[in-house]
């Protein structure tokens, strides 16, 4: 499996792409830097090991880059030594490893020739704000990252294959037994001899994730077997299946709240095998875009724009942001609302509407659903919960100790956070306020979920709670 490290690239890029190598080599330090800060935020957050054996004092949530860490007393600049050296598994130390290679190989890139939101998201060039393995693409080359990664602006040729009428299941609006694969995916499919190649293509623009793309019409969600961050991008039985149904429950949920769109998940489907199972690796997801003409970002570019975040901008924002999602919180929905997720369109320098996309990692709670009015659609998998506060937890560990934190910290103002409080005061009730304005706020625990036995299942840690005074 494809996992190249710094010495790797830098040997790959010395055979195929002389001109980038010294921009890679001048990025090298800058990129073990942000792995680094983050391995170490985690260590210190997660405690994943003994905190007696990590020098100095807990950092920052997000603070500046971290050049040298101290650590049983040895000191360390390469975030893959100090996980060898603490005892972390090696296929960690390899997943680090290839994060800054990747993550150096990122800022090799010019600005996006594109406009619109596929420019905008890959104008991001450091990947998940907290996650060590931000820039992780176990099963990629270095050729294919430059070929396909959406810091380097490719235009991607999906190719549609079909199957057997009988083996396709389908959700939501009924699309034939025919999807687009990712090229880098496209041998494997059609190895398993449950698929066939059309021959058609279509143009796309990789988004944030990738394996994402922005094709005419919409947004195309495919399967690529390719580890990022912390899971392999597949497409699981639920995912297919329960994409229609939340959008629609969202829909309904929103239809009073003109400030937040739902970017709905149309239709999907997937490939079953000779025991009818849903292959993973065979399917897609179709799922609409922003609207033509709309000046849209992702929210989490938006601390790499200074000129765009400013004080009036965040305080505009929080009023978009905050409400919603308590109303849907209140009504028994819990929105995965971090940087990828949420979209934020902009006009004139301010904020006027928020988009919400990407389904799969949304919380349903019955019983608050049925006392707003609204039936329980037949969801599978993770998505329904009895659990209150798993669905707190979902909301504050995206939008507060994620979204909210980076924008406090890029604009260096801690005062801003009286505005959440009072957007909270406002909007929140019974226990959902106590535990927003009194309890330390969840954080996702992500390098203990990697080291874990069961990756997939989400864990959290705590961090102080900025709005308790």
């Amino acid at each position: 499996m494809d996992a190249p490290d710094v010495a790797a690239t830098a040997a790959v890029l010395d055979a195929h792409r002389p001109d980038l190598l010294p921009r890679f080599s001048a990025a090298v330090p800058s990129a073990r830097a942000a792995v680094l800060t983050r391995l170490w935020g985690a260590l210190w957050r997660e405690q994943v090991i003994d905190p007696a054996r990590l020098g100095g004092a807990p950092p920052p949530l997000f603070g500046p880059p971290l050049h040298r860490v101290v650590a049983d007393g040895a000191a360390f600049t390469d975030p893959g030594t100090l996980a060898a050296a603490l005892g972390l598994a090696a296929g960690f130390r390899v997943e680090l490893d290839n994060s800054v290679a990747n993550l150096a190989l990122a800022m090799t890139a010019p600005p996006s020739p594109f406009g619109g939101l596929a420019g905008a998201e890959q104008s991001i060039v450091d990947g998940h704000p907290l996650h060590p393995c931000c820039r992780t693409r176990i099963g990629l080359s270095t050729l294919d990252v430059l070929a396909y990664a959406p810091e380097h602006h490719p235009e991607v040729r999906l190719r549609v294959v079909e199957t057997d009428p009988g083996r396709w299941r389908t959700s939501g609006v009924p699309v034939p037994p025919r999807f687009p694969v990712h090229p880098w995916q496209l041998p494997r499919a059609l190895a398993t001899g449950l698929v066939a190649d059309t021959g058609v293509e279509i143009a796309a623009r990789p988004l944030m994730s990738l394996r994402t793309l922005e094709v005419p019409g919409g947004h195309v969600k495919t399967a690529v077997e390719v580890q990022m961050t912390s899971a392999v991008r597949t497409l699981s039985a639920a995912a297919v299946h329960n994409g229609p149904l939340a959008s629609a429950l969202l829909v309904a949920l929103t239809a009073g709240t003109p400030q937040l769109g739902v970017l709905v998940e149309r239709s999907a489907g997937t490939v079953l095998d000779d025991a009818g199972v849903p292959q993973r690796a065979l399917g897609a997801v179709w799922r609409a875009g922003p609207p033509p003409g709309a000046d849209v970002v992702p929210v989490a570019l938006l601390p790499h724009r200074p000129d765009l975040l400013t004080p009036r901008f965040f305080r505009e924002f929080v009023a978009l942001m905050v409400p919603p999602l308590l109303e849907l919180l209140a009504n028994g929905v819990a929105l995965e609302a971090h940087g990828q997720n949420l979209l934020v369109e902009v006009a004139a320098g301010a904020p006027v509407r928020l988009y919400y996309r990407d389904l799969g990692g949304i919380h349903v709670h019955p019983g608050r659903l049925r006392r707003a009015g609204h039936v329980m659609p037949p969801l599978i998998g993770a998505l329904p919960t009895d659990d209150e506060d798993a669905l707190r937890t979902k909301v504050l560990a995206a939008a507060g100790s994620t979204v909210l934190a980076s924008l406090v910290a890029a604009l260096a103002d801690p005062g801003l956070w009286q505005h959440v409080t009072d957007a909270v005061r406002a909007g929140a009730a019974g226990a959902d306020r106590d535990v927003i304005l009194r309890r330390d706020w969840p954080l996702k625990a992500t390098t203990a979920m990697r080291l874990a036995p069961d990756p997939l299942r989400d864990r959290w840690c705590r961090v102080p709670n900025p709005l308790r005074g």
